[in-house]
């Protein structure tokens, strides 16, 4: 754990954590220019998750209780969220909870809409979760759960060491562009073509390195190009 300490009104958004890693650029716009703009895939992302973010919901099975739209802080990383499902699983080896008799352990189980991805967004966002509850409840938990919608199954994730240090890392660096609201350039990529804020973020105009002069010299040359067959 690290020792800086942020205060409430510093907190950060912890889904925040997942666009930070997919892009700093997409993050900057949304949470520090308070930008944002939807597609498919986020409509689709914003419908499962209506489906699962009931607060008032729990639900018994044996020694295992489900509670749904947990809230969660982490005064160390600087973020807040809502976590989509937190399991309690009845143990010798848990922790005490609000209205709930004996002992339990935890482990949060975060839905998406889509599948595995190639990259960590996913996982930093489950790990910052689990940093949470360690710090909310004084617990330890080594392991939690995605449930992908597009392959129907839930996939295991380890909470490694090396994980950890990532995210506080990103949170820290999260932090510094938030308070000195700065927008990175945009850095064109295959990724780009995913990106609900692809319109508003203009990746070929606001390129590092690339002025906007030049832009509008070169689409007046294409345009012109088009029109004539020739300049």
């Amino acid at each position: 754990m690290r020792d800086i300490r942020y205060a409430d009104d510093e907190l950060l958004s912890l889904s925040g954590i997942q666009h930070f890693c997919f892009c700093k650029r997409q993050w900057a716009l949304i949470h520090v220019e308070q930008q944002w703009a939807d597609n498919l895939r986020t409509t689709e992302g914003h419908f499962l998750h209506e489906r699962v973010d009931d607060p008032f919901f729990t639900e018994n099975r044996g020694d295992v209780r489900i509670s749904r739209a947990c809230p969660l802080v982490s005064y160390t990383l600087g973020l807040y969220g809502i976590a989509d499902v937190i399991e309690y699983t009845r143990s010798k080896e848990g922790v005490s909870i609000p209205d709930c008799e004996g002992r339990w352990t935890m482990m949060p189980v975060e839905y998406k809409r889509g599948k595995p991805k190639i990259d960590e967004r996913d996982e930093v966002q489950l790990c910052a979760q689990v940093i949470c509850l360690e710090e909310m409840f004084g617990v330890e938990i080594t392991s939690a759960d995605f449930y992908y919608y597009e392959i129907r199954r839930r996939i295991h994730t380890d909470m490694t060491e090396e994980l950890r240090q990532l995210v506080y890392a990103l949170a820290e660096e999260m932090h510094h562009l938030f308070r000195e609201e700065i927008t990175p350039p945009a850095q064109k990529n295959r990724k780009c073509s995913l990106c609900s804020l692809f319109d508003v973020c203009m990746p070929r105009l606001t390129k590092k390195n690339r002025s906007v002069e030049t832009y509008i010299k070169n689409h007046v040359r294409d345009a012109c190009t088009d029109t004539n067959g020739e300049l």
